[in-house]
């Protein structure tokens, strides 16, 4: 879906910004020129690049127990 008609770009871009790192909306605006001409899908995209971030920020599991050989 097109989160940016301006300028192109789809919440698959954001989500692949996302996933390099992007930490805010300034650096994917930056990045992809998402929000750069007029500025309405800024709210949108933010949401989208929280959740993106909150996926692959989830902590993995500990698995006790294991030791090196």
């Amino acid at each position: 879906m097109y989160v940016c008609i301006c300028n192109g770009v789809t919440d698959h871009q954001i989500r692949e910004a996302a996933v390099d790192g992007c930490m805010t909306v300034a650096e994917l605006t930056m990045r992809t020129g998402c929000g750069a001409t007029c500025g309405s899908c800024l709210d949108m995209a933010a949401d989208l690049l929280a959740k993106a971030r909150n996926t692959h920020d989830l902590p993995l599991p500990v698995l006790g127990g294991l030791q090196a050989a």
